[in-house]
């Protein structure tokens, strides 16, 4: 078996020929980070078989990031047989700088050069490019699997087909002073290491590198690139003819790069994501599937109720697996439309827009635009999200990012809005979902802006960033997409959802006693302890046992907090409009008094402990100790959040908008006074101009 390995730049294809070879659905996206570690797994050619491995995206062999360095020890392993260098044919030139890097090491290249486009900017003679680098070198599609067969017909010949070159710029590095070499380390790529500056290089290896970089020029990172790119230059034009255009332009990046519309844009196409969502064609299809599940359930609750009349094996049915089931399944469509909006979005170049857009918003708070990937793709889930926080350069940035992860407002809470969201507000509901997630951006920011200026201080951040063209997404990616979230979501329900709601039923319907307690007839164990806690969320308008027992249940999965409000209120299997009906009657077990009390509790369930699975997730990004800081922060930024939306909305409806919001604005503007007065006299009291990094009127006098 033999071990193929599969390098490129970010965002040339890798690891969508990954999938198309080794027939598997790793997660591709049309921006840098997407692939954050290796993933390995073996196909055929012939009867022959291989290992591939796919890294994550790497400009050359000096790594200046977390996923690089993945990228370059893997390379530097020397386990593999051969290398699949993917480039993207428009943009030849620059992927063509990894090539060199790889070839200067002497290691077996496959050049395969990704059509990604329709479009494309040049025309390349692959067998001239053969020739001149002394490599196999062949075109092919990656997204439509063109020409792929011709990629692993290169994987079994031989590398002596090819006539290895010796690369002529190398012959100008020269040392200029004499060092130690140790006899095991080859001396070219030790004084390549020593022109590029690389320190890891020489600390694995436990050298001194001052030594080494005292005896190249101290300009040497500049004319090693200078002279890979004439080299690169050249082999481009000897190779290839450029056709026109200029690659990743858009007159449509006008709008979404311009300093003044890009953000407001931004924003609109969020509005217009959660209207086609969570109301218009979403909420249809959501009624559809509600109506479907019922015409499902009934007749075998009718047969459970003739068989088990008046016992608790027909509520278990009714309540615990059917209500909880169809409750849920009811909002797949919308979970669907979600990811189906956010795959587009990815695929369309657009992502890349919004990282530079928000680079230096984020610059500001601790963080890079590599978190904007990490916290958009917390949109859809938050588990997945906290695991590409790990390409963040700076350890500190890297755990800031992981924390505010759950701050967005994932895929799991639609069913929260929707149902709890939709029963008060009705059509105003679109802006209350729209400023939910909005709030879960402010406070994350806020939360990180805070870690900076205290005990995560970040580095400055490289943050290499490109534009794609804009592309259409194609149908066979995007089924594939859904496909892939729709089971995850399916499974999630048809295990632990199930199993939760299950355990919760039995609390809520059973006593200390072991006695069933359904009717009213005695206190079960849920009530028990939900009255014991309820108390303590009083102040935040919804001190009822049941709602803060569904709380406790969405620490498993947040769908859950609906099937359990929809189980303590009794409604039938997948009724999702009684559920939202049966929150306005205070007859039920779990309602909500007023509309404060509403907006409180949707602000917890934004803000306070992700699943478990997320958890878990931070646990192994980050260690035990900071998952634990930042469960304690999640849980007091909710309550001291909701506290303060309680009570305003609370003071909205007593004294209507207009003189609540200018008694805010007064006070907003006072707390700003003062704090620009504070500063001033902190100023004229720091008598330390000395030592002062800060270029203030003191010093300069």
């Amino acid at each position: 078996m033999k071990e193929v390995l599969l390098i490129g730049n970010p965002n040339t294809g890798k690891t969508t020929l990954f999938n198309s070879l080794t027939k598997s659905d790793e997660h591709v996206g049309n921006w840098h980070g997407v692939t954050v570690d290796n993933k390995k797994k073996s196909f055929f050619v012939g009867k022959e078989e291989f290992v591939l491995v796919d890294t994550p995206g790497v400009y050359s062999l000096c790594p200046l990031s977390f996923e690089e360095e993945v990228a370059v020890k893997t390379v530097s392993a020397h386990k593999h047989d051969k290398i699949i260098n993917i480039c993207d044919r428009n943009n030849i030139r620059r992927n063509l700088y990894l090539t060199v890097c790889l070839l200067e090491q002497g290691y077996d290249v496959v050049l395969a050069i990704n059509e990604i486009d329709k479009k494309s900017l040049f025309k390349i003679d692959c067998k001239k490019l053969e020739t001149e680098l002394g490599v196999q070198a062949v075109l092919f599609n990656a997204e439509k699997n063109e020409d792929v067969a011709s990629l692993k017909k290169c994987l079994t010949e031989k590398k002596e087909a090819f006539k290895s070159i010796d690369l002529p710029y190398t012959k100008k590095l020269r040392w200029q002073k004499k060092v130690d070499i140790p006899s095991e380390l080859d001396e070219q790529l030790v004084l390549i290491k020593a022109y590029e500056k690389d320190e890891k290089f020489f600390e694995e290896r436990k050298l001194d590198h001052k030594a080494y970089f005292d005896a190249v020029p101290s300009d040497s990172v500049l004319t090693l690139s200078e002279l890979r790119y004439a080299f690169v230059d050249e082999v481009v034009s000897n190779c290839s003819k450029r056709v026109s255009g200029i690659y990743g332009k858009s007159k449509f990046d006008r709008i979404a790069l311009n300093k003044f519309f890009a953000i407001p844009f931004f924003f609109l196409i969020l509005c217009g994501v959660f209207y086609l969502t969570f109301f218009s064609f979403g909420a249809l299809l959501s009624d559809g599937l509600s109506k479907l599940l019922e015409l499902v359930s009934n007749p075998i609750l009718s047969l459970i109720e003739k068989s088990h009349p008046n016992s608790w094996v027909y509520d278990l049915f009714n309540v615990a697996i059917f209500g909880g089931l169809g409750t849920v399944l009811s909002f797949l469509p919308q979970v669907v439309l979600l990811f189906f909006f956010l795959s587009v979005l990815e695929d369309s170049g657009y992502m890349s827009r919004i990282a530079f857009v928000f680079e230096d918003v984020l610059g500001k708070v601790g963080l890079s635009g590599k978190s904007v990937y990490t916290l958009l793709m917390g949109f859809g889930c938050s588990t997945s999200a906290i695991m590409t926080s790990r390409n963040m350069d700076d350890k500190n940035a890297k755990i800031k990012t992981a924390i505010l992860c759950p701050y967005m407002s994932c895929s799991a809470k639609i069913p929260i809005y929707t149902v709890i969201g939709g029963a008060f507000f009705g059509a105003k509901n679109l802006l209350v979902i729209f400023f939910l997630y909005l709030l879960g951006v402010v406070v994350a920011i806020t939360i990180s802006k805070f870690f900076d200026m205290t005990v995560l201080k970040s580095k400055e951040q490289s943050f290499i960033l490109e534009f794609p063209p804009y592309r259409m997404t194609s149908l066979k990616r995007v089924s594939k997409i859904l496909w892939k979230n729709v089971r995850e979501f399916m499974l999630r329900v048809g295990t632990i959802m199930i199993a939760m709601n299950v355990v919760i039923w039995w609390f809520s319907s059973f006593s200390f006693k072991f006695s069933y307690v359904a009717g009213g007839e005695g206190e079960s164990i849920l009530e028990t302890i939900g009255k014991l806690i309820a108390p303590i969320f009083s102040p935040l308008g919804f001190g009822n046992w049941a709602v803060v027992a569904s709380l406790l249940a969405g620490l498993v999965a947040k769908e859950v907090v609906v099937s359990s409000i929809a189980m303590f209120n009794g409604v039938d299997a997948g009724a999702t409009r009684l559920v939202s009906e049966s929150l306005l009657l205070s007859s039920s077990v779990v309602f909500f008094k007023n509309y404060a009390s509403v907006l409180s509790f949707l602000v917890f369930c934004l803000l306070y402990t992700p699943c478990i699975a997320s958890i878990s997730m931070l646990s192994h990004e980050i260690g035990k100790k900071w998952t634990f800081i930042s469960i304690i922060i999640q849980l007091m930024t909710a309550y001291i959040v909701s506290f303060v939306v309680f009570n305003i909305a609370f003071c909205i409806e007593l004294f209507g908008f207009w003189k609540v919001a200018l008694i805010l604005l007064a006070i907003i503007i006072l707390l700003i006074s003062i704090g620009y007065i504070f500063r001033k006299i902190k100023r004229k009291e720091c008598g330390n101009c000395k030592n002062c990094s800060k270029n203030c009127k003191r010093k300069q006098k």
